[in-house]
């Protein structure tokens, strides 16, 4: 009734990777939700929902944002997820899909686009629905970046594609029916999509409802669980939830988004007993490549994916990628699906876990009225897991560095908002156009007072 094998793109997959009605799919607060019981609520929103081609899911309850998803999958609609909801992604998606809507499970958010209120959750009737199959080659979500221009880039994501990514995610890491998932990431982005919503819906693990943030709030969403318990995070998260003295055992952390430091990848395996995996990805591949940080250095590409070089850069392909992808970070090959990461290209930053180029935010900031120049850079150079923070030094005569600050909380994430924005009366460029680090640097020092 909810499970059947993969076999290629052009057949149907199901919804569910759960065998029966009654196996555990999710647990909500810490009691258990029966697959009847989820594929009952995800046909209660689906008959709701309105006539529209997309929808944006910005559910912040795990559970509910999976029964969204779900639902407009059996409506034929497309999910759009973007890294964050401020003014000018929504004005793009607008752009993009017009006739877009959103739902929401927080009565105070609001966005510019038409909000469609979820039905009241109902009990479950006599007989579990039976899910319709989905077709292996549609086009279920767009995942969205953003491109150097500053407009968000759409990826495609199949649904064969993705529940081939997925279950090679749970066959790596040894998960399946009876396992618990956890996370601290939100469902919206890439990584929590794929292991805290798609990996257990398709391998018949459970999801968790809550999205944990604070480390006493993870220690308590994992003791009220049975084992075994995977719990997915980010270095940022984890350091935080380790050095606040971490109470419960996890059979199995798994890391992503940032570089993990073998030291903290060490200090968890001893503070809570689970083994610790990282897992290597982009939005535009999926995931790529899984190791264990303390048993060495080397990573492993998941089943079916090849890695070659092209130019400069790493290129993957094969399995669930569909489009050879050029990968943004310096790789090292070892052969036999191995290799080594040695960092992030220069443009690309991670900031709790969130993902973001320089070209964008430049981009971003010299694109406000009045500003004439801009350029964002890192301050110091960051040591392993460290929460790091951008400065910026803008251009802007006749603004103040408040009104520049004001218009930047419209365009890009909060994660990325500069600390400190200082103003002054032109930038360092040399001939070539380039700004050296270290005159950056000299500027900001002799600007005393930091602007922001």
């Amino acid at each position: 009734m909810f499970s059947a094998p993969v076999r290629s793109r052009t057949h149907t997959l199901p919804l569910t990777g759960h065998a029966h009605a009654s196996a555990i799919a999710a647990y909500r607060r810490g009691k258990p939700v029966t697959a009847g019981q989820f594929a009952h609520d995800v046909m209660q929103v689906a008959d709701s929902l309105p006539r529209a081609g997309h929808i944006l899911n910005v559910c912040g309850d795990r559970y509910r944002f999976t029964v969204v998803l779900c639902a407009a999958i059996v409506r034929g609609q497309l999910t759009l997820l973007p890294p964050t909801t401020t003014p000018n992604v929504i004005k793009a998606l607008r752009e993009f899909a017009r006739d877009a809507y959103y739902v929401s499970d927080d009565p105070a958010l609001r966005l510019e686009l038409p909000r469609f209120e979820l039905p009241r959750e109902s009990a479950m009737g006599q007989a579990s629905p039976q899910l319709p199959q989905v077709a292996a080659d549609r086009i279920v979500a767009y995942v969205f970046t953003s491109g150097s221009t500053g407009t968000p880039q759409p990826h495609a994501k199949h649904w064969g594609t993705l529940v081939l990514n997925v279950r090679n995610e749970a066959a790596r890491l040894g998960a399946g029916p009876g396992h618990a998932v956890l996370g601290t990431v939100p469902p919206q982005h890439m990584y929590g999509l794929e292991s805290t919503v798609l990996m257990p819906l398709a391998s018949g693990a459970a999801i968790t409802a809550e999205r944990l943030y604070y480390p006493a709030d993870i220690d308590a969403a994992i003791a009220q669980l049975p084992a075994p318990r995977i719990v997915f995070t980010t270095p940022f998260h984890l350091r935080a939830w380790i050095e606040s003295g971490a109470t419960s055992r996890p059979e199995l952390i798994v890391s992503a988004t940032a570089p993990l430091s073998v030291g903290l990848a060490r200090a968890a395996e001893e503070a809570t007993g689970a083994e610790l995996h990282e897992i290597y990805g982009c939005t535009e591949a999926g995931q790529v490549a899984s190791r264990r940080t303390t048993a060495g250095a080397e990573w492993r590409l998941l089943d079916g994916l090849r890695m070659t070089h092209d130019a400069e850069r790493a290129v993957v392909s094969g399995g669930h990628v569909d489009v050879p992808t050029a990968l943004q970070d310096v790789i090292e090959p070892l052969g036999e699906g191995r290799f080594l990461l040695h960092g992030r290209t220069a443009d690309m930053v991670n900031i709790a876990g969130k993902r973001n180029s320089l070209g964008y935010l430049n981009h971003q900031l010299t694109s406000i009225p009045g500003v004439a120049d801009g350029v964002f850079f890192l301050p110091t150079e960051p040591g392993e897991d460290d929460a790091t923070r951008l400065t910026a030094l803008a251009v802007a005569p006749g603004l103040t560095a408040s009104q520049v600050l004001a218009a930047l909380r419209e365009r890009i994430d909060p994660a990325f908002m500069p600390r400190p924005l200082v103003l002054v009366d032109a930038l360092p460029r040399a001939l070539t156009g380039k700004l050296p680090r270290e005159a950056l640097l000299a500027l900001v020092r002799g600007a005393g007072t930091p602007q922001s």
